[in-house]
């Protein structure tokens, strides 16, 4: 089965996202990503309840909203209530990752756990059989722009080796740097989903970018 593409929305023409978030329906992404910062667990501060409200009245695409924040046992149930499909947290934050798990479980959606470059694919293995997604930081988060980290392929094997071994049911998304030459790194490596912004976005066509990076 090919993998999925996830369109990264802090990429978006923000003053255009209707029409933005139209051309992401049109080029055939399965999802589309939600980068949530609050300044503290990163540097930056991005997108809110209003806008993922807003976005949910407007289209019926799977929402895949990532939080990048210190407190997200604090706010999946809003999250979920504004419309996301999946939540992801990181397992960095200063939250109980089970917990939080739980939190999102219990809020109807799929729960994902995110890990940053510098933390090792181990510190995930005892939450992956309460998960849905694991998402495999290829670039520091915050910020987008950022270049693959080759490093990462590995640890993107490593989860695919230990999922499959244990026949656990939980998917593998990479986020970060994702390109034409990337995406099939990343995908032979096991990435399920691929998340990408500048790419999609910055594309002459959406749809052709999309399809370049199916494998």
């Amino acid at each position: 089965m090919k993998n999925y593409v996830s369109a990264s929305i802090l990429s978006a023409d923000l003053l255009n996202l209707k029409e933005e978030i139209k051309k992401v329906e049109e080029s055939g992404s399965d999802m589309l990503h939600f980068d949530v910062m609050d300044g503290i667990f990163v540097n930056n501060i991005s997108f809110g309840f209003p806008v993922l409200e807003a976005v949910k009245k407007y289209t019926d695409i799977c929402l895949d909203v990532h939080l990048m924040i210190a407190s997200p046992l604090k706010y999946a149930e809003r999250f979920a209530k504004s419309g996301a499909d999946i939540i992801t947290f990181h397992l960095e934050s200063d939250d109980d990752p089970e917990k939080v798990i739980t939190a999102i479980k219990n809020s109807g959606v799929k729960a994902g756990l995110s890990v940053k470059p510098g933390t090792p694919f181990e510190k995930a293995v005892p939450y992956l059989d309460k998960i849905d997604m694991l998402l495999i930081m290829t670039v520091e988060p915050g910020f987008g722009g950022q270049s693959y980290i080759t490093e990462m392929t590995d640890k993107i094997r490593q989860a695919k080796k230990y999922i499959s071994e244990n026949k656990l049911d939980v998917t593998i998304q990479v986020d970060g740097g994702i390109n034409d030459k990337t995406a099939a790194e990343a995908a032979d490596a096991g990435a399920d989903i691929l998340v990408a912004g500048n790419y999609l976005f910055k594309a002459e066509s959406m749809k052709d970018a999309v399809d370049k990076i199916r494998f």
